[in-house]
């Protein structure tokens, strides 16, 4: 039986192992302090595992509500059935996101390796994570279930007797619920309490506080003064697409990938054409609530609610969230397609948003809170 010849392959890098040694460390020690501050704040948040979500499909969130019907059957009748009603309310792709970084030869030049890369580094560490979580404060606004309450402790408690009454309507368990209000609001009334205010991440947080599991303090860009956010932590996912998953190395991509979680992917090169040293970060994430009628929208006092027609004219490809001139929106009293009642659509915080496309103009009448 004639020989075999065998080669072995090796990692080009391997040859050079003073300069790319450093910067596979580089990239491992990257995407490692990515996924464990994601590790970190998923218990923060009490999620309790991420969900790698296959490719081809998209995030949706429902509502669900149950039409009881009487309890009161006579002997040996057939009791009937409460119907529940469960509709899609919001539908979003989970793309893929490349972001790049580059380090001109002149900065480490003047600052130094350490300040130059690394510092650039935990920047553009942070900046990705605040993406993330950006787009989770924004989705969390348009949590349908609103109610209001004269004062900030008493939003907090009517959005927690709304989550709590929501999900048990639904036969669903409760174990925790965080909420998420104005930074400002909170501290006008903790005022001289002897309370213990964390921060970690970026994120000022408070543990085991009114009845809430963890009660994150945000910004007036991520919440508005004057309202107040809860969910359960079972309403709340993390979401990722896996860098490793696809073939990209059949197109000479190569990310360094850590753990079994693979929320991001991380490469590190130099650019002899441009004399800089060149990032690569790849990541699909989105924290994403699977009931958006089961975050409670709070709004702190009485609102003025006014009452509004309004005409919207529908073409063809319009999305199905029809913004409204006015909001946030407080309810809908009538709302028609052409001639015809839509009976089929959820309320969100600056619109309506229709289960279907719509075949003429939309015409709603709505209260929103002046």
């Amino acid at each position: 039986m004639p020989a075999t010849n065998v080669e072995t392959l090796t990692n080009p890098r391997d040859s050079l192992p003073n300069v790319y040694t450093n910067v596979t460390a580089r990239e491992v020690d990257f995407v490692t302090r990515f996924g464990d501050n994601w590790t970190a704040l998923r218990n923060i948040l009490g999620i309790m595992r991420p969900i790698r979500k296959a490719p081809g499909t998209s995030l949706k969130s429902y509502t669900a509500s149950v039409t009881l019907e009487s309890g009161n059957v006579d002997p040996g009748e057939v009791i009937p059935y409460s119907k529940a009603t469960i509709v899609q309310a919001s539908k979003a792709d989970l793309t893929i996101e490349k972001y790049a970084k580059a380090v001109p030869i002149e900065d480490v030049n003047t600052y130094g390796a350490e300040i130059a890369v690394e510092k650039s580094d935990d920047a553009f560490l942070t900046q990705l994570q605040n993406t993330v979580l950006s787009k989770f404060y924004t989705f969390l606004n348009t949590g349908s279930m609103t109610g209001n309450g004269s004062t900030w402790q008493d939003a907090l408690a009517k959005a927690q007797g709304l989550v709590l009454n929501k999900f048990a309507s639904m036969q669903k368990d409760v174990t925790a619920i965080v909420g998420f209000a104005n930074i400002l609001d909170a501290y006008d009334y903790l005022g001289a309490a002897d309370i213990t205010v964390q921060t970690q991440f970026g994120l000022t947080y408070i543990k085991d506080f009114l009845g809430y599991s963890t009660l994150f303090l945000l910004p007036a860009s991520r919440i508005a003064r004057g309202v107040v956010i809860a969910t359960p932590v079972e309403n709340i996912d993390l979401y990722y697409i896996d860098p490793g998953d696809s073939e990209f190395a059949r197109l000479g991509l190569q990310y360094t990938t850590q753990g079994e979680t693979n929320l991001i992917g991380f490469h590190a090169q130099g650019n002899y054409s441009t004399a800089v040293g060149e990032s690569y970060a790849l990541m699909g994430m989105a924290l994403w609530a699977e009931y958006l009628d089961g975050i409670a929208v709070v709004y702190i006092g009485t609102p003025t609610a006014v009452t509004n027609a309004e005409t919207i004219t529908a073409t063809v490809g319009d999305a199905l969230l029809f913004k409204t001139a006015h909001n946030p929106l407080y309810s809908v009293q009538e709302l028609k397609d052409g001639s015809t009642a839509i009976t089929n659509y959820t309320i969100e915080r600056d619109g309506v948003r229709l289960a279907s496309a719509p075949s003429g103009t939309v015409t709603i009448k709505y209260t929103y809170i002046a």
